[in-house]
């Protein structure tokens, strides 16, 4: 049974910077595709920043040059991050790590097969 588990969600002052986690496991394939998604209060969910299967990174033109999504496989998990640097008030949302091992949706769509929890981010002014 596939798990996405999130972390490195918190509180931080405009400027800031914090750095997503999402250890993924229990894949049947290993050629996955990921993203990260995020919702803030009142709003619908928005992609942040995918990565398919092959290593193709787009991202939502809110963060370019902010945030950096990456990947990788180490202790047999699909490990995604998001490194977000300069973080703004609107930024402050509930992250999602999403993940498909057999269709990989378009970029930043959000069709993916399994979703984590979330995790929080607060940025204040």
């Amino acid at each position: 049974q596939v798990k996405l588990v999130e972390s490195g969600g918190g509180s931080v002052q405009a400027g800031g910077s914090l750095r997503l986690s999402c250890a993924g496991r229990g894949f049947y394939q290993s050629s996955v595709c990921m993203g990260w998604f995020r919702q803030a209060t009142g709003k619908a969910r928005e992609g942040v920043a995918t990565i398919t299967d092959d290593g193709i990174i787009t991202y939502a033109e809110s963060v370019k040059g902010r945030f950096t999504i990456s990947h990788d496989n180490a202790d047999g998990n699909e490990n995604l991050f998001l490194q977000m640097n300069n973080l703004k008030p609107e930024d402050t949302a509930m992250y999602y790590c999403a993940a498909d091992d057999v269709y990989c949706p378009p970029a930043l769509g959000q069709g993916y097969k399994y979703w984590g929890q979330g995790t929080q981010v607060i940025v204040d002014s």
